[in-house]
């Protein structure tokens, strides 16, 4: 007897959810606000905006917005070159040696394939009310303003509201390879999402 053969992105997404942008529908938008220094080297705001790199996920049934990239531990701050980078450089799902903070928009209901990054990841909920449901069965709900410090496990999102969109606020940082536990190998895995994350390192 054959296995029976999970649906691809294309079949599991094949009708358009309903955002097509950022923010989500029924979210607000937002302002993000960089500072720098001027010629007399005080401390001055750039231009605000909504962030550089925007993209829709499960084919509209979220959508994530980048805030911020960084490149190694120490970053480089002379001559704006973490600015010029972040701007110009659409980030995987994390980044190697670095940082990425990400803001996802779920549409109402909507419930995310079973994922792991390998990251630390500091998840923060602006807007909403989610399901949080680890590969063990395990599951919490998080509220506006509770916090979750995910450790490269497995996971899936739900949002718990069939009517009302949902925002979390996440920041991913690098982290070593992890050993096998009990020899289950603990490494990326993107399953449905990874055509959303089609250039994600590793």
């Amino acid at each position: 007897m054959s296995a029976i053969r999970p649906p691809t992105y294309h079949e599991l997404y094949a009708e358009p959810g309903p955002f097509t942008k950022f923010p989500g529908e029924g979210l607000p938008d937002i302002k993000r606000y960089i500072t720098t220094h001027n010629s007399l080297g005080e401390g001055v705001f750039l231009p605000s905006d909504n962030g550089d790199h925007h993209a829709l996920m499960a084919n509209g049934r979220g959508v994530q917005n980048i805030i911020y990239t960084t490149n190694g531990t120490a970053v480089e701050l002379n001559d704006e070159v973490d600015i010029a980078q972040a701007r110009d450089n659409r980030p995987g799902l994390h980044i190697p040696g670095g940082t990425l903070v990400r803001m996802i928009d779920f549409a109402p209901g909507v419930v995310s394939p079973m994922h792991r990054a390998m990251s630390l990841d500091y998840g923060f909920l602006i807007e909403g009310e989610m399901e949080l449901e680890l590969d063990s069965g395990e599951k919490r709900t998080m509220r506006q303003g509770d916090v979750i410090v995910q450790r490269a496990t497995a996971h899936r999102w739900r949002n718990l509201s069939p009517d009302k969109p949902g925002r979390l606020l996440f920041i991913l940082l690098d982290c070593k390879p992890m050993r096998p536990i009990n020899g289950r190998e603990i490494k990326m895995e993107m399953n449905e999402l990874s055509h959303d994350f089609a250039h994600a390192a590793h």
